[in-house]
């Protein structure tokens, strides 16, 4: 297993090449999650 996150650096970003909304944790190896940009959901709906 590799280390513990202590410091979360998370950032989001939309890769144009693929049309993904793609969440990251950047400290962390392997923490991320992507979605089609249509299907995310919009966050005034989620306030």
């Amino acid at each position: 297993m590799g280390e513990e996150c202590t410091e979360p650096d998370v950032m989001a970003s939309i890769d144009e090449g693929t049309s993904e909304f793609v969440i990251a944790d950047i400290a962390c190896d392997d923490a991320w999650l992507s979605v089609r940009s249509g299907d995310a959901p919009v966050l005034e709906n989620w306030c």
